[in-house]
């Protein structure tokens, strides 16, 4: 069942919530094409898709602000009970999220203009890694969200310990390599920043994941709904 697929009295309410959830959906879209592009130019250090990713914050940002818009409207109009209510609240924060996965985005892409004086990294293996678990993340999660399925999500929130993982054993092995060859604390420094980005972009997909829950059950999840380690 998608997000807003509910049956209403009212026609004209049901088909304002499905745009709602399309919304949303593209929005995700565009978010997870940002940091694909963001991460393989990192990776790649070629800063040729910064254009196109600002391209695509220009548009990110006009669908939060429009889906703002029309959470307002519902709640003026329709006075959303239940899961309704729970959904239309819930989209402004999940829109929010998303918003802030964009800018996260952008700011790794630029990195990659930075590092295109330096040489190549041996650890960019582990920086690429970390991202297409993070994109991983990423995408489960809106697929679970467009779909209106909450355990996909609870396994995004559960594996959120991996990305921790994988983010601090690469800030390890950065810190250490730079303490042992000074020529590596400029690209370090660098890769620090898209490795934290990208531990926030992990956060953020948990956020959401968290947010679908609490549109299902009503209820938030909790650390003790972790599996025992």
């Amino acid at each position: 069942m998608a997000l807003s697929k509910h049956t209403h009295i009212v026609t004209a309410y049901g088909e304002e919530l499905d745009k709602l959830a399309d919304e949303l959906a593209r929005m995700g879209g565009l978010v997870e094409m940002q940091l694909e592009a963001a991460v393989a130019a990192v990776v790649r250090r070629d800063a040729s898709v910064i254009p196109e990713v600002r391209k695509r914050e220009v548009q990110v940002n006009a669908m939060q602000v429009d889906i703002e818009k029309r959470v307002i409207r519902l709640f003026a109009l329709r006075q959303p009970l239940a899961t309704d209510l729970r959904m239309t609240i819930s989209s402004l924060k999940i829109a929010s999220d998303l918003e802030r996965v964009g800018d996260l985005a952008k700011n790794i892409a630029y990195r990659s203009k930075k590092l295109v004086g330096f040489a190549p990294l041996e650890l960019m293996h582990s920086v690429e890694r970390l991202g297409v678990i993070v994109g991983k993340q990423l995408h489960e999660v809106l697929d679970a969200l467009s779909s209106f399925d909450i355990e996909p999500a609870v396994r995004v929130w559960r594996n959120d310990d991996e990305v921790d993982d994988h983010y601090n054993g690469l800030i390890r092995e950065m810190l250490l390599a730079m303490s042992k060859d000074p020529s590596l604390v400029g690209p370090g420094a660098h890769i620090l920043f898209v490795a934290k980005n990208l531990e926030r972009v992990g956060d953020h997909a948990t956020n959401i994941a968290e947010a679908l829950h609490y549109i299902v059950t009503g209820e938030a999840l909790e650390s003790t709904d972790h599996p025992p380690a």
